[in-house]
């Protein structure tokens, strides 16, 4: 992680560019830019945080990893959100592991300021307690999705939502980090990936995937990724 200047104006993520100016000017001088790098990890299990993240430019994925060493996506964030919530969730420790889907950029935070602006029971309060209850709702989502639906929905449901979060058609990604998301064998991904393909809705080739025709994936993804949008509009538009 390369630690860069101070954010930009207009700031890129959504949850600090709602903030009224005065909440947003009190944090400012603690606010800075970093540069994440694809498969970067962000924390691990167990692990305490001395900084949350909000991307910007980035994605980073939420996994469970067990004993055998496989994991699965439980959520993903990026400049909708925050990476972090436990630290003002009360739980001290991270639940599960946080990589970086998409390199890219995010702003970092200190625990300890995030605290104390917490506590003062502001907007920011607020707003991270609405984002919070949008993620329940993905990762809650993402366990039914996972468990019911088919890898091709799945592969779908996983693109729109990082298309949803990115100003570019092209996602850097490979097969194998792609099945790691999903919690699916490879060969899984490729005759999935390779049905999109057929149909025109995406180009895969050499661990880029650029999404040719949305539509296509709408028509195509579950209603799993309907439900988690809806409910990230709803709390958080």
């Amino acid at each position: 992680m390369a630690v860069l200047a101070r954010p930009s104006e207009p700031v890129e993520n959504r949850l600090l560019a709602a903030l009224p100016r005065n909440e947003y000017e009190r944090l400012l001088p603690n606010l800075q830019q970093v540069s994440f790098s694809l498969g970067e990890v962000v924390y691990e299990f167990g692990g305490h945080l001395d900084y949350v993240f909000f991307p910007t430019t980035s994605i980073v994925s939420l996994l469970y990893t067990m004993e055998n060493g496989s994991s699965a996506e439980m959520g993903l964030t990026g400049n909708d959100g925050v990476v972090g919530i436990a630290l003002f969730m009360g739980g001290g420790t991270m639940p599960n592991r946080a990589v970086v889907q998409s390199a890219g950029a995010a702003i970092r935070l200190k625990a300890k300021v995030l605290q104390d602006e917490f506590a003062l029971g502001g907007k920011f309060q607020h707003l991270l307690l609405r984002y919070t209850q949008a993620l329940i709702t993905q990762i809650s989502q993402t366990a039914v999705c996972n468990r019911l639906h088919s890898v091709e929905q799945q592969l779908c449901r996983w693109l729109l939502l990082s298309h949803d979060r990115l100003k570019t058609d092209d996602l850097i990604m490979t097969q194998e980090l792609i099945a790691d998301m999903l919690g699916v064998r490879r060969e899984g991904v490729t005759v999935a990936a390779g049905h999109l393909q057929d149909i025109g809705a995406i180009r895969y080739a050499r661990g880029r995937i650029k999404i040719l025709n949305r539509q296509k994936l709408e028509e195509t993804v579950c209603e799993c990724y309907q439900v988690v949008k809806d409910e990230f509009l709803r709390l958080l538009a």
